[in-house]
């Protein structure tokens, strides 16, 4: 059996007050939205993607924006459009006529945080020019693969798909994204905090980055690291048997989102600062993790819907 390490064995304090500032320091550009932040540094430590899906002008992008900001890491912005390029994400081999050959060109999704805005509007087959690179971290362009940088984070926004003018993410997309949230309306005392505060673009361009690339990586390692003991492991094992056994769910959970639900797990108990996985922590990822998986069977009950359910039903020995 592995032996379970210290905390302090895995991050040392430094990082450890390094991330604890960042979270601070979201949760004052982005307030009263502790879980949603929260649940975001967990999918990026755990090494996975974020979709955030609400109505506009909820503070979505604002989210994107302050994360990338505070963890140092370099970040582009695509508007998802109708008529937006595969090429326009990726990047064009250019002939130069000068050195007699064609010259690959990067596109926007070479940097640390790429926030696709709005990516729902764009159709399927731009869509799916993200798959090669959020699950290999590399996109190949005329048969050559060019690696992205390290750490790479695609933090993705869209609006409900009943809303005029969206495309539903196709099944595997969906797959690359850890994490699904839902912003939702502030209380009224943080829409009141929003009304006399300073403007939030402002306060973002104004913040010190309290992380960086290296310790964005040292941390994801650290993750790794978090020991999960065989109980543990049959406790997530039931919610995937669970939900495949389940009578109103029509596609339950595959091998890769077990696998992404550990990981996730992993995070939220670093973020907590410990090393050692909890059922707590899975339960307080779960829903994020499997509501934009599970599919309903007759469509009467949401995928959220759903993963409660599953967690109702499954007990923890």
């Amino acid at each position: 059996m592995p032996e379970v390490r210290s905390f302090h064995d895995i991050v040392t304090e430094q990082q450890q007050f390094a991330l604890a500032r960042a979270l601070e320091q979201v949760n004052a550009l982005v307030v009263g939205k502790p879980q949603q932040i929260k649940l975001a540094f967990v999918a990026l430590l755990a090494g996975g993607h974020l979709l955030l899906e609400d109505l506009p002008g909820l503070g979505k992008t604002t989210l994107a924006h302050a994360l990338a900001q505070t963890v140092g890491l370099e970040f582009k912005r695509v508007q998802f459009t109708t008529d937006l390029l595969p090429a326009d994400i990726l990047g064009v081999s250019v002939h130069e006529p000068q050195r007699g050959q064609f010259v690959f060109h990067p596109g926007p999704i070479f940097t640390g945080v790429l926030l696709a805005d709005e990516i729902n509007r764009a159709p399927p087959r731009t869509q799916s020019a993200l798959l090669e690179a959020m699950a290999e971290h590399q996109v190949t362009i005329d048969g050559t693969s060019h690696r992205l940088p390290e750490p790479f984070f695609v933090i993705a926004t869209q609006n409900p798909t009943d809303l005029s003018g969206t495309f539903p993410l196709p099944d595997s997309q969906l797959d690359r994204f850890t994490l699904r949230l839902s912003m939702g309306y502030p209380s009224p005392a943080a829409e009141r905090a929003l009304l006399r505060g300073e403007h939030r673009r402002q306060m973002i361009a104004a913040c010190q980055p309290q992380l960086d690339p290296a310790s964005v990586s040292a941390l994801r390692q650290a993750v790794l690291q978090v020991h999960a003991s065989d109980a543990l492991l049959d406790y997530l094992q039931a919610l995937l048997a669970a939900s495949r056994q389940h009578a109103d769910i029509a596609t339950g959970l595959s091998p890769r989102a077990g696998l992404a639900l550990l990981q996730a797990a992993r995070a939220h108990a670093l973020l907590r600062n410990r090393s050692h996985v909890l059922p707590d922590d899975i339960q307080a990822v779960f829903v994020a993790l499997a509501g934009h998986r599970l599919v309903a069977a007759g469509g009467e009950h949401s995928g959220q819907a759903l993963a409660q359910m599953l967690l109702a039903r499954v007990a923890v020995d």
